[in-house]
């Protein structure tokens, strides 16, 4: 007879998570087109965490934002400069205060039960 542990099954399913997911073609793809839409766009670079690889936001000149993978930093300032976008350390600069107050609209009209500004 085998006995199992209580915890033997969190033990198993946390191991296979492991590696930090990657950056794919869909998330560069999401990100050019989205750029492409937008005026005044500017990147954010996001560091690795134990789940996601680099991240970048891309904020619009209006506060609009989108976050997806981008693999390295290197990758988001060679992004940036493949497409005219400035690129920027979050952990060095932060947000810019346009994504927090076009964040800040979006909940309150969402509690207002208004439909939010879609492109």
């Amino acid at each position: 007879m085998v006995e199992v542990g209580l915890f033997d099954a969190l033990r198993r399913r946390r191991g296979r998570a492991g590696a930090p997911r990657k950056a794919s073609e869909s998330d560069t793809t999401h990100l050019q087109v989205w750029a492409s839409t937008r005026q005044g766009v500017e990147a954010y670079v996001e560091p690795p965490t134990t789940v996601t690889e680099t991240t970048v936001v891309l904020i619009a000149h209006d506060g609009e934002w989108t976050r997806r993978r981008i693999g390295s930093l290197a990758a988001a300032q060679r992004f940036g400069h493949k497409h005219g976008i400035p690129v920027y350390e979050v952990a060095r600069v932060g947000y810019p205060k346009r994504m927090r107050e076009y964040t800040r609209r979006l909940k309150s009209q969402e509690r207002r039960g208004e439909q939010p500004d879609q492109r």
